[in-house]
């Protein structure tokens, strides 16, 4: 038997109706200092990296754990099944009007030494590549087809929002270390901002 060439069935007419619900919200997404894109892009992309199936809803909570081999987002809380089922509760997830993500952590999450540090290594890793780019766009998540459906849905939609807010500001066109200049905060050895980009506790 043939096999599918598209198992999920979602080929480019969905993709684009999926994109054309939240355009007018992502377009007019509002201006934003570099350093509030910077949290907002590594958070989102932080949420973005785990694993899902289902298509998230602007403005509901998710709820994201962590297993030894993954990071996962539910539509269910850790109220419904045990830390042996689900894995580790990091915190609960929303997607926000612009397509941005925001993650408040759980005490338990906020409180383990172990991943915090991973968290902060990451952030730093993160931070290093934004500040190599030859401008703050370069590092905005574009329509990749190697994704899953709705992580290529919701990084292209996240892409241009940001993409939006950093034109919104002035700021298109500028590397990390030029923008923040240009607000004022220009640093030799540091990111403009030392944001960390999840709150606690969620």
């Amino acid at each position: 038997m043939p096999k599918h060439p598209n198992p999920q069935g979602k080929g480019l007419v969905p993709v684009l109706a999926d994109l054309s619900q939240h355009r007018g919200q992502w377009l007019a997404a509002p201006a934003k200092a570099v350093e509030q894109v910077s949290a907002e892009l590594f958070t989102s992309l932080f949420v973005l990296g785990s694993q899902f199936g289902f298509r998230p809803v602007v403005g509901r909570t998710y709820f994201l754990y962590r297993k030894p081999d993954k990071f996962w987002l539910s539509m269910l809380g850790p109220e419904h099944w045990s830390e042996a089922v689900a894995g580790v509760f990091i915190g609960r997830c929303i997607l926000q009007n612009d397509m941005t993500w925001t993650l408040a952590l759980s005490d338990a999450a906020s409180t383990d030494t172990a991943f915090m540090q991973q968290l902060d290594e990451a952030r730093a890793d993160f931070d290093t590549r934004l500040r190599q780019a030859a401008q703050v766009e370069d590092a905005l998540p574009e329509f990749a087809r190697e994704r899953s459906y709705y992580k290529r849905v919701l990084s292209f939609a996240l892409g241009h929002s940001l993409g939006a807010s950093l034109s919104r500001a002035g700021l298109a066109g500028l590397s990390y270390d030029q923008a923040c200049a240009a607000l004022g905060h220009a640093s030799k050895d540091a990111p403009c901002a030392g944001h960390r980009a999840v709150t606690g506790n969620g």
